[in-house]
């Protein structure tokens, strides 16, 4: 019995539950992001009241250690006013930045940033591809629930409970979408058909917490 609780005790430990689970960021520890184009995790985020959050006046993006297909992601995030960042996946390393490779979920002050005069660029859209369906991000100082899942190329945002973005990865609808866009000049952008997830922390002050993922 005593050795069957050390082996419990070790899977909680690295973040593995027996549904699938691994936790990327418990509160206290950060056990599945490093910093792009780095080898271990940046100094410019610290850990403040169980939350992932950027130095005043710096940040890193960040990224996975571990590269995922087929996937269910889980996570929290809060802005100050005029908050800006983002959720990737499908990133690599190609590129000098992470958004050359990689599709974004947005994460904004809707209210307070001038991109969130535009569906295209608001709260859970696909960013400046396409439009979150609906407005259900919560005010500035609240956190927001995050889930993307991933599954066979179907990919799906929700935001605070309500699907608001959903389309078929590197389909012929979605690289039209891209052939009319910015990214349009981006060789690597959705080459992927695995990657890292991201979160952007260059865009001033942002707070992350649960984040968790598991494979499908």
């Amino acid at each position: 019995m005593k050795k069957l609780s050390l082996i419990l005790s070790t899977l909680l430990l690295v973040g593995c539950a027996s549904d699938g689970w691994t936790v990327l960021f418990d509160g206290k520890t950060v056990n599945g992001f490093r910093g792009y184009k780095m080898e271990g995790f940046p100094d410019s985020w610290e850990i403040v009241d169980g939350t992932m959050k950027t130095k005043p006046g710096q940040g890193h993006d960040l990224i996975s250690t571990d590269v995922y297909k087929n996937f269910e992601l889980e996570l929290e995030w809060k802005v100050p006013p005029k908050g800006n960042s983002g959720i990737f996946y499908f990133a690599t390393e190609d590129g000098d930045y992470i958004w050359q490779s990689a599709p974004e979920m947005q994460v904004l002050d809707d209210a307070g940033h001038t991109n969130g005069e535009s569906t295209l660029t608001s709260a859970g859209s696909l960013y400046a591809l396409i439009a979150s369906t609906e407005s259900v991000v919560n005010p500035v100082g609240e956190f927001n629930k995050v889930r993307i899942k991933v599954m066979d190329n179907q990919v799906e945002h929700w935001l605070n409970g309500v699907k608001v973005v959903e389309y078929t990865y590197q389909s012929d609808t979605m690289w039209a979408l891209v052939k009319d866009s910015k990214f349009n000049t981006m060789p690597n952008f959705a080459k992927a058909t695995e990657g890292h997830i991201g979160i952007q922390g260059d865009h001033g002050e942002i707070w992350y917490r649960n984040i968790r993922i598991r494979k499908l």
